[in-house]
């Protein structure tokens, strides 16, 4: 019994030292630190230097950092296959002229990055995706908006949609690339089906990205973009699907490849 009194005894004298030990390291670290400079604060945050070329670095690297760490989906790119195929057929028999389809670029990106870059005057579609109960976006560039008015309206063969710069678009332009928007979501609907069944539905059409605002601006989006060209003319267009309107959807985007019939 007198061991164990003794043992116990010889514990607590080496805890209480080194509890010691570590209030007299505490206290010289206190008694040796000093203030930071202003340089030195600013290279901590990244605020040296007041020129707009000056790389940033620190805090304020993360604060304005504009790129979007996004989840690769590998169905999500099997369904993009997919419309190309489909878009190329109903793309040929709504303006009976030979159309190509390409996938240009698909990424993510800031919902208000992507609103900052659209170019003006535009024709922005807002779309329901039904079943998931949330929205996206539908926006088809000017060069291709003149070029499928030009070929509905009966324009030569191979020659470009004459563009008047500053004006509004007209009420038969507008009506017209409707019924491409329509068309477009029909088609991703479709793609979409062997993976997760959903329906697109059209909205409203907006000319201004301001009134086009589906999410808040610093939540991230799958961009991608389809070029559509007829003989020398054509143009974009870009869907922006927010990552929370493709969440009832993640764990089957997740997926790898998983059979030839997704890509039929």
């Amino acid at each position: 019994m007198s061991d164990e009194t003794d043992k116990d005894a010889t514990d607590q004298e080496a805890l209480a030292a080194e509890w010691g030990t570590g209030d007299d390291a505490e206290d010289r670290g206190r008694s040796t630190g000093r203030d930071l400079d202003q340089d030195e604060i600013d290279g901590l945050i990244g605020a040296g230097g007041d020129g707009e070329g000056v790389e940033r670095r620190g805090l304020l690297s993360l604060v304005n950092r504009r790129g979007v760490t996004y989840e690769r989906l590998p169905m999500l790119e099997v369904v993009l296959d997919r419309l190309e195929r489909m878009l190329t057929t109903s793309a040929r028999h709504f303006t009976a002229e030979n159309v190509d389809v390409g996938l240009e670029t698909i990424g993510a990106q800031r919902f208000g990055d992507y609103l900052d870059s659209v170019p003006l005057p535009a024709m922005i579609s807002v779309f329901r995706a039904v079943e998931w109960d949330d929205f996206g976006l539908v926006a088809v560039d000017g060069p291709l908006i003149y070029a499928i008015v030009d070929v509905l309206l009966g324009g030569r063969r191979g020659a470009g949609g004459s563009r008047v710069e500053g004006r509004p678009y007209t009420t038969i332009e507008t009506a017209l690339i409707e019924r491409l928007v329509r068309l477009l979501l029909r088609d991703l609907a479709q793609a979409f089906t062997p993976v997760a069944p959903v329906e697109f539905r059209f909205e409203r059409m907006e000319t201004n990205p301001r009134f086009a605002a589906i999410t808040r601006p610093n939540n991230a989006c799958v961009v991608f973009r389809l070029r559509l060209e007829m003989e020398r003319r054509g143009g974009c267009v870009t869907f922006v699907l927010p990552y929370a309107t493709l969440e009832p959807a993640r764990d089957r985007l997740l997926q790898g490849f998983m059979g030839e019939k997704f890509g039929r």
